[in-house]
């Protein structure tokens, strides 16, 4: 048994200096290339699995003759090193082909992102989403220098939110507020998610929900939100009020409702009730964040036609961007923290 151990450690070397030899060196003459790193990788896992079927058979195998065992337990280990050696090489070419020129942009060389007309602080400042100032401009060239877009290779287009969703052609990716949900998905693709949002009451001083600390004490409000939104479903599911719900074409719309006192509360998600009560209703005040469903978070992802081919690098850049901490602290920057708005009971 050792003999054929030493014989099977000594051919999976081999096999690695034969790919080695074979693949050279990368094109900048810096070391060795993917193909042969992942030829020895395979190999090495490869020999191991031998060593360990025959000191520890699997307890599946354990009643079983020690021969039996051992096949088994080096068929299921191969198996594995399959799945790992096709997995690093999926994400190698992934990586590999996240460059300005190998992405099928809309535009060659080029990045271009769309966004509504206008566009509101926090998320864009003075409606002007080439200037990097408010944080989904801010998160959309972090996502285009990660792709390796500087920032004159990022050209911008107006699309209105409700086209965006049914139409895709001519831009790149969506940055817009898009909640990612499960219906969306059916017909368009989105990146990981940049933010996680909760949803939140605003109101004005003297209204009847002023005070209010619990979710049933909504429950006889006259509430309303955007059509089509996560706020709007947030109503209905999480507060299920009495009465319906006023639902609007647009926030301004329902903002102003607020505001005449033709509702005694809007839904919106966090950091628009921070502008709402800021900027946009005299004596706006903040009621509370509403209870999420179940374990779900909701997120803002970055909307790109349906199995687009960029789906893959535009997550793979906003991942990136999370794990560093730069969406964290573009959120600092740019949004209001949780501790300014309760969590409602």
């Amino acid at each position: 048994m050792a003999r054929t151990r030493t014989f099977v450690v000594l051919a999976a070397l081999a096999a690695a200096g034969l790919a080695l030899t074979a693949c050279g060196s990368d094109d900048t003459g810096g070391g060795t290339s993917a193909t042969a790193t992942s030829a020895m990788t395979s190999a090495a896992a490869a020999s191991a699995p031998v060593a360990s079927s025959e000191s520890a058979p699997s307890s599946e195998s354990a009643g079983s003759s020690g021969s039996a065992g051992s096949a088994g337990s080096t068929q299921s280990a191969a198996s594995g090193a399959t799945d790992a050696s096709s997995a690093a090489t999926a994400a190698s070419s992934a990586g590999a082909g996240c460059t300005p020129d190998a992405l099928q942009t809309a535009k060659a060389g080029t990045l271009t992102i769309a966004t509504s007309e206008p566009a509101y602080e926090p998320w864009m400042v003075d409606d002007d989403p080439a200037n990097g100032k408010g944080f989904e401009s801010a998160v959309a060239y972090a996502v285009a220098d990660q792709l390796g877009y500087a920032k004159d290779a990022v050209t911008w287009t107006r699309v209105n939110f409700d086209e965006a969703l049914n139409n895709q052609s001519g831009w790149d990716f969506d940055i817009n507020q898009f909640t990612i949900t499960d219906e969306r998905k059916q017909a368009v693709d989105f990146s990981s998610g940049y933010y996680d949002l909760t949803q939140t009451v605003v109101t004005v001083k003297g209204s009847p929900i002023e005070k209010a600390t619990t979710v049933a004490e909504l429950k006889d409000a006259k509430l309303g939100a955007m059509v089509g939104t996560t706020s709007l479903n947030a109503i209905n599911t999480v507060i299920a009020p009495n009465t319906k719900p006023s639902v609007f074409k647009s926030n301004d719309l329902a903002v102003q409702a607020l505001q005449n006192g033709q509702i005694d509360g809007l839904v919106v998600d966090l950091p628009t009730a921070f502008y709402v009560v800021g900027a946009q209703v005299d004596d706006g005040v903040i009621v509370g964040q509403l209870p999420g469903t179940g374990s779900q978070k909701e997120q803002l992802g970055l909307l790109l036609a349906k199995d687009s081919p960029l789906t893959a690098c535009v997550t793979e850049a906003v991942d990136a961007l999370r794990a560093d901490g730069t969406l964290n602290k573009l959120a600092t920057t740019w949004l209001a923290g949780k501790d300014q708005a309760p969590l409602l009971k």
